[in-house]
């Protein structure tokens, strides 16, 4: 690990400015990402500037939206109650996400920011044109089981490792941002990037600024809402394939309203408008179900280990609104 300093930030304003003072600074939350990266040397910066004390407040707006802090830890929101009860599926993406231990350090703004696990990324021996561009990636013609089917390029098929952002695209989450230009808010769905030919570039985030909150509007029907995640153990893996889904259904049994979104499948968490867009107005049934699938995973292009997530995405995302519309009966 290289050597560097640390400095606690007691605001945002004095984050901001610690930050803004060193050429490679970076923000430290729960550290749970950012200091096994440093371990190994992927990450290397002179200054470690600690928001853990800036504030973590989840806080209820009647009829408005709900404000979580940047600063809340993951165990936090995924027991919240009104979290729990009026968006279960995203207190069930961050439950599946990692260990109790590893939730209680976590912050919410530094899960979203996490960056791939791919191991090619990892190790600073494999050509990775996210750590060195176009050095190229050894992931496509390497072990690309857990890689990505949607959205990938030739120069990176990594995939986006958080479960929490999936249920937060799924919800139309804006992300709260600070900075030395000033505060502004992005939809969750603009904040991170495909690779294209710069996977270095993963967010819209401009130099120095730090999340400062996220904000989900409300969205009654998410009361009817769920995460899976398919993996290759019990516990602590990540996704092959995840999806978050909330379903709203009238009483003729017609699909009124959908999110839904996956996880395990892109450089960034995964709206599946098109499936949206084909159930809207269908009948709430399997076959519908199939058929949206399908549209969705229809550009979908598989590497060498990871076939199988094409057909394996189709059937969770039908068994997931399978399992929602059983809720409405």
């Amino acid at each position: 690990m290289n050597p560097f300093t640390y400095q606690h930030a007691a605001d945002t304003s004095a984050a901001i400015k610690m930050a803004s003072s060193h050429a490679a600074a970076k923000y430290l939350g729960g550290g749970t990402n950012l200091v096994d990266l440093m371990r190994e040397t992927v990450e290397r910066p002179e200054v470690l500037v600690d928001v853990t004390g800036l504030p973590g407040v989840i806080g209820q707006r009647p009829n408005g939206p709900l404000m979580i802090g940047a600063a809340v830890k993951n165990t936090a929101l995924a027991t919240d109650m009104y979290v729990r009860s009026a968006f279960p599926m995203l207190s069930r993406a961050i439950l599946t996400g990692a260990s109790a231990q590893i939730r209680n350090m976590a912050t919410v703004g530094g899960n979203i920011l996490q960056r791939t696990r791919c191991r090619y990324f990892y190790d600073t021996a494999a050509r990775c044109n996210k750590r060195d561009v176009q050095s190229g990636c050894d992931a496509r013609d390497g072990f690309n089981r857990y890689h990505a089917i949607l959205g990938a390029s030739d120069s990176c098929v990594a995939t986006h490792p958080s479960d929490m952002c999936v249920a937060l695209a799924a919800l139309d989450a804006m992300v709260h941002l600070d900075g030395p230009t000033g505060a502004r808010a992005i939809p969750l769905l603009d904040l991170h990037r495909l690779p294209g030919d710069r996977p270095d570039i993963e967010t819209e985030l401009r130099a120095n600024e730090l999340i400062t909150a996220i904000e989900i509007p409300p969205l009654p029907f998410a009361q009817r809402s769920t995460y899976r995640k398919v993996r290759d153990r019990a516990s602590y893996a990540f996704a092959l394939i995840s999806v978050a889904a909330a379903l709203d259904v009238d009483e003729k049994g017609t699909v009124r309203d959908v999110r839904l979104a996956l996880g395990g499948v892109a450089h960034k968490p995964w709206r599946a408008f098109n499936a949206e867009a084909a159930l809207k107005g269908r009948v709430a049934n399997e076959e519908n179900f199939r058929a949206a699938a399908e549209t969705e995973l229809a550009g979908a292009v598989a590497l060498r280990d990871n076939q199988f997530k094409i057909e394996l995405a189709k059937r969770t995302i039908v068994a997931v609104l399978g399992e929602l519309k059983g809720r409405e009966g």
